[in-house]
């Protein structure tokens, strides 16, 4: 019976012949199948996958792989917002229900250049709006460890791939939380880089200078070798940063000796916050105090700030991205007769689109409407441009932010769903690694005694994703 560990682990049993890939494909496609009340996938892959398998197996036999990929044979789920040519595209949104793309993101390409195999596309809240995955035209992701509890969002079903044993590694994307949240709620590795560190093209955009595709994992090693692969500049996307790619998973167990280490006392005091996720990162600064690291309480005063500013630029931005889905190309089209052209993109998109992604459409069109567009989005550009420039300061005297992920663990389905405001000040930790840019990482360390896992949130300067990673390492293996 095959077990997964680690890729590196993985790659030592197709060495020694103990495992084949197809084998390996078919074990996962079972997996899949026997997790299917839990709706993590919306498309497998199973022909794809088991074809590929089948060369890749080959390759190692005949002696093509004397310079494998670094993630040969590894299998790999992608969310339903990220590109694979002549595969289904979705966004898990009815107005596009049918659509398959007509090329591959950068990612992906990189993945299958680097020998991975591609296993299926996971559910996800609609066009990545939403921290439950409750949003889904094709229904609610289930979190493994307890079904009657979400899975986290909006990648929930990336999330729960890797934590059922569906898949060895996930892709999802984070605009405000989305990777490292349901990372948190699943008990995972979840991995959020600098905005620019991995190209977005292929993504489909929620809003454009926040978004950032991240990785699901069970270890910082894996992490580290699929951020490898995928990080570097694109041509096709001005945004993607030039900057070298370090090697990050050789230099994963460098000591790099203590670290200088900020903390919000705002956020462990938050009225919001569990008390038990308090006492135990409470705890955590402690044990690291105690290993000779410096950890130091910083005042935050823009921290009630940071939601309200997130949710009006987010907005903007989707309402101007979501435009183009009006079904007159592609997508859902609806029945009803019309006389006007107007009509006629009312009725696609009224149908089409569901009831959190309309919400967000108008309200991000009512922030820049006349009149408003000064009280609403300008203000907070300024106070995106003043939590750079206190995240600049910070990071000018430590190394990390220690923050937690989320107020809570994983909550019961449905418990929040009739408040979106609720919803909305859940993201209170995450989205500040989004407004600032930086680099952040969920390290599942601990067990609620609701039975929940969670972790600590890891945040870095601008391009530091080995520190984090590090950090991580050593986190988890403390």
């Amino acid at each position: 019976m095959f077990r997964f560990e680690s890729v590196k682990h993985y790659h030592r049993l197709l060495e020694s012949g103990a495992v084949t890939c197809t084998a390996v494909v078919e074990h996962y496609l079972k997996k899949i199948s026997a997790a299917g009340r839990l709706n993590a996938f919306i498309h497998v892959y199973s022909e794809d996958a088991l074809n590929r398998a089948r060369q890749l197996d080959e390759k190692l036999k005949t002696g093509g792989a004397k310079t494998p990929g670094k993630l040969f044979g590894v299998i790999i789920a992608i969310k339903d917002v990220i590109a694979y040519k002549d595969h289904p595209l979705t966004a898990s949104s009815k107005i596009l229900q049918g659509f398959s793309s007509v090329y591959s993101a950068t990612v992906v390409e990189k993945l299958l250049a680097a020998d991975a195999i591609i296993i299926g596309s996971c559910n996800c809240d609609e066009f990545a709006m939403g921290s439950t995955n409750e949003n889904s035209y094709y229904g609610k992701v289930l979190n493994a460890a307890d079904e009657t509890r979400v899975s986290g969002g909006s990648s929930g079903g990336s999330a729960v791939a890797v934590q059922a044993d569906m898949c060895m590694l996930s892709l999802g994307s984070d605009t405000g939380g989305s990777v490292r949240q349901p990372a948190d709620f699943c008990g995972l590795v979840g991995l959020k880089p600098t905005y620019g560190r991995i190209s977005r093209y292929g993504l489909i955009a929620y809003a454009s200078s926040f978004d950032q595709i991240g990785i699901f994992g069970k270890n910082a090693e894996d992490v580290a070798i699929a951020l490898e692969v995928i990080a570097g500049p694109d041509e096709n996307d001005s945004t993607a940063s030039q900057k070298e790619v370090p090697p990050y998973y050789p230099q994963l167990r460098k000591d790099n000796g203590v670290k200088r280490i900020a903390y919000f006392k705002e956020a462990l005091e938050h009225p919001a916050l569990d008390s038990e996720i308090a006492e135990a990162i409470n705890l955590q600064i402690t044990s690291l105090r105690e290993k000779g690291h410096t950890l130091t309480p910083v005042s935050f005063e823009y921290l009630d700030y940071i939601v309200p500013a997130y949710y009006i630029l987010t907005t903007a931005e989707a309402s101007s991205n979501l435009s183009r889905y009006d079904g007159v190309r592609y997508g859902y089209r609806s029945k009803q007769p019309v006389q006007e052209l107007v009509e006629f993109y009312k009725n696609n998109r009224s149908e089409g689109f569901g009831k959190e992604v309309k919400r967000r459409i108008m309200l991000g069109t009512f922030v820049l409407s006349t009149g408003y567009y000064e009280a609403y989005y300008s203000k907070a550009q300024q106070v995106r441009r003043l939590l750079k420039e206190k995240t600049d300061k910070i990071f000018s005297e430590y190394d990390f932010i220690i923050l937690p992920v989320s107020p809570s663990v994983a909550f019961k389905i449905g418990e929040k769903t009739a408040d979106p405001i609720a919803m909305y000040l859940a993201d209170i930790f995450t989205v500040f690694a989004n407004l600032t840019g930086i680099p952040a990482i969920s390290v599942p360390l601990f067990r609620h005694s609701s039975g929940m896992p969670f972790g600590l949130q890891l945040m870095a300067k601008p391009f530091d994703e080995l520190s984090l990673l590090q950090m991580t390492d050593r986190l988890l293996k403390n």
